[in-house]
């Protein structure tokens, strides 16, 4: 395992009664970096996760996290690491404060030890003053920021998030991002599973978008956007089979995908100046356009150029 590299994995497969939920992935996370796991509902994200943190046997591959292998020392790798599930495990009776003094327990750190961290780390999350309120009495996102901080009481080397800020209010995502870049900041890895674009575009130092089992493509979000182009144009017409045979002689399109907003097309070049030659030839082939969007590339249009078709398709 290399030194800079925290978690590797190589020829990752799991099948579910014959059905291939992960299909030969590979991929490394670097220490102290947030790496993205981007994919629908159903792509296999879970899976990995489960598989990287010891909750699901290795069936074939290799998987070593912390630089211990998840299936020869699981133990060791349950030691390194904390998770914030998808779903609300936290016991309904409990206090934030004997929900965090239990997990300390569970992990034998030391009383007065484990005192300190829970103060430190109600205040990073601002659960200070609910310290005595039963968890059931909380709001969402006052229960992801509790899991957070429960998952940091001890030290771990990586924390992994599943879909952390699902069903969040805008507002508490933006301030469950904060969070997860102080954690960050203080020098633990971040693996982040998420269907929402901008979650992994603003968050991420790296991201794999993981489609049907596969990774798809992997890459900083600059760079995955730089693929693209300069700019992508969204295209509306009457007859969108015959819009894009009408286009094969503009230069500057790297691709054309059809989407459910009509053509997304990219462009290696300024979009403002050739995009009256994209109207002029759809135009002087006799099909009506009822719509058109220039802008520069975002992660909704890497997904949609890499799998062919957008994300919210899969009811993500």
């Amino acid at each position: 395992m290399e030194e800079d590299n925290i978690i590797e994995v190589r020829d990752l497969e799991h099948t579910f009664n014959g059905f291939a939920a992960v299909r030969g992935i590979s991929f490394t996370v670097r220490r102290g970096e947030i790496f993205s796991f981007l994919g629908p509902n159903g792509a296999g994200k879970s899976t990995t996760i489960n598989i990287l943190t010891t909750l699901l046997p290795l069936q074939k591959g290799t998987v070593r996290v912390a630089g211990y292998d998840v299936a020869r020392e699981p133990g060791r790798v349950r030691e390194s690491i904390g998770i914030v599930f998808q779903d609300d495990v936290l016991d309904r009776d409990l206090t934030v404060r004997e929900t965090m003094e239990f997990h300390g327990r569970l992990y034998a750190i030391p009383r007065d030890e484990r005192r300190r961290r829970i103060d430190d780390l109600l205040r990073v999350v601002e659960l200070g003053s609910k310290r005595d309120e039963r968890t059931k009495n909380l709001s969402g996102g006052m229960k992801r920021r509790l899991q957070i901080a429960r998952g940091l009481m001890t030290r771990p080397e990586v924390l992994f998030l599943d879909e952390p800020t699902q069903g969040l209010d805008p507002q508490t995502r933006m301030r469950m991002w904060e969070y997860i870049r102080q954690v960050n900041g203080a020098g633990t890895t971040i693996f982040l599973t998420t269907h929402y674009m901008d979650e992994a575009d603003m968050l991420s130092d790296r991201i794999s978008i993981i489609d049907h089992g596969k990774i798809v493509v992997s890459g900083t979000p600059g760079e995955l956007k730089n693929t693209l182009g300069e700019d992508v144009v969204y295209l509306e017409t009457a007859d969108d089979m015959k819009a894009r045979e009408s286009l094969r002689g503009v230069g500057e399109i790297q691709s054309i995908t059809e989407s459910p907003r009509g053509l997304s097309i990219t462009i290696s070049a300024d979009g403002s100046h050739c995009l009256p030659r994209i109207v002029d030839a759809v135009r002087g082939a006799g099909i009506g356009i009822s719509s058109v969007n220039l802008k520069k590339p975002t992660m909704d249009d890497v997904f949609v150029y890499y799998t062919g078709r957008e994300l919210r398709d899969e009811g993500a």
